[in-house]
């Protein structure tokens, strides 16, 4: 079903506000022809619409749209007009009956949800609804839209195919906040894990660990949507930083996070855009072992992969070559030859500065940061550290935060 244009400019003005700066709501009514008393607005949204649009000509958005349209229309007995306020998201601007204690307007709309998921899921077309609020004063329904695009929020995490009538948020309790305080503590080492992974070029290592980290960073913001995209977007943006701090092209990064950022605020659905924030944060991982410039065999870069993945773990030069599938003479000289020094010697130099990060960035103690680095004996993390930068562990810190 085609929308008539006059209803639709009706309709733009009402969801706006804008309508009372040229009439009132009768002479507006009267100029567009227009007789629905809308009172509330119901968003309908298509599920997973940018990954199903991906591809698709002009003609296949135009048949879903007339497809949900004729399923909505079929389906909502009270008087309405609607307006597409973007792809594959629809505005109804329902006009419900008075309220009443035995039959509220948002249960009505609730009811009225229920019946479109049905008929949509006949034309298998599977839709999100949010409703807003039943407004009296029809210059109030440009709120009830916000409420409605606000009730979607929550689809983010929890998936498709769901109604969100609108609730007004309440502030965490005092318990929560402290749980939140506390769980960002943990949170904060383990960004600073990652970070140190990224430091010393561990591809699989980072992209393994972000999963977790941001079902924490969910947790720690109570699931609230724009909170956590923010965090996540901050921690992307820490990554990038020791990418341009390895010496890495700064006018390719930053033109690439912005496009990145806009794409994130864009991503609706929460498994989605963790594959996005892996897949980001793989490519600048990898940008940073460009910039170490180890031109080696495919085989050499292979073991170099494996010691990243184990470095704060005991290293044997049988598992490594194993995971080679080479002996550990043939890997060993090879290595050597192509790096231009031992595996242990690489191993070390690793670890070494990885340990760097650690002291620049934390305040942990010099026998933490060794256990996290792989050498058990602070001792000799200490003697290996000041052999190769002149300063002992606790003067290079020092050296640092001058």
């Amino acid at each position: 079903m085609n929308q008539n244009p006059l209803h639709a400019a009706f309709s733009h003005l009402l969801l706006t506000g804008t309508f009372v700066h040229e009439f009132t709501y009768e002479e507006m009514q009267q100029a567009y022809g227009v007789t629905v008393n809308p009172r509330l607005i119901m968003l309908v949204s298509v599920d997973r619409y940018p990954d199903l649009v991906d591809g698709k000509a002009i003609e296949w958005k135009i048949e879903i749209g007339q497809s949900l349209m004729s399923a909505i229309c079929k389906t909502v007995q009270v008087p309405f007009t609607w307006l597409w306020i973007e792809e594959g998201v629809v505005a109804l601007l329902l006009e419900l009956p008075p309220q009443t204690e035995q039959t509220p307007a948002n249960r009505s709309a609730v009811q009225i949800a229920k019946a479109i998921q049905k008929e949509t899921d006949a034309v298998r077309i599977s839709v999100s609804i949010g409703i807003g609020t039943h407004y009296d004063d029809p210059a109030m329904l440009q709120h009830s839209y916000e409420e409605a695009m606000q009730s979607m929020i929550d689809r983010f995490f929890q998936g498709n195919r769901m109604i969100y009538p609108y609730v007004k948020k309440k502030q965490p309790e005092a318990a929560a906040q402290e749980t939140t305080t506390a769980f960002k503590d943990t949170l904060e080492k383990e960004r600073i894990d990652l970070l140190a992974l990224v430091h010393i070029g561990d591809v699989d290592g980072a992209v393994a660990v972000l999963p977790a980290i941001l079902e924490n960073v969910a947790k720690a913001n109570h699931y609230h949507v724009s909170r956590f995209k923010s965090e996540v977007v901050d921690l992307v943006m820490m990554v990038s930083r020791l990418v341009l701090e390895s010496g890495f092209s700064a006018e390719t990064i930053l033109a690439e996070n912005a496009h990145f950022i806009q794409e994130l605020y864009r991503t609706i659905r929460y498994d989605k855009f963790v594959r996005k924030v892996c897949n980001y944060v793989r490519q600048l991982t990898e940008q940073v072992v460009l910039t170490q410039r180890l031109d080696v065999s495919p085989i050499v870069r292979q073991g170099i992969r494996y010691i990243k993945g184990h470095l704060n773990e005991r290293i044997m030069l049988e598992d490594v070559a194993q995971y080679c599938c080479l002996s550990k003479y043939h890997f060993s000289h090879l290595f050597k030859k192509e790096v231009g020094v031992s595996i242990v010697d690489f191993i070390n130099k690793l670890r070494l500065e990885k340990a760097k990060y650690y002291l620049e960035t934390t305040d942990l103690t010099v026998q933490q940061i060794a256990n996290k680095v792989g050498f058990q004996d602070a001792n000799y993390f200490s003697r290996m550290f000041k052999k190769s930068n002149r300063l002992s562990p606790s003067e290079y810190r020092s050296a640092k935060l001058c």
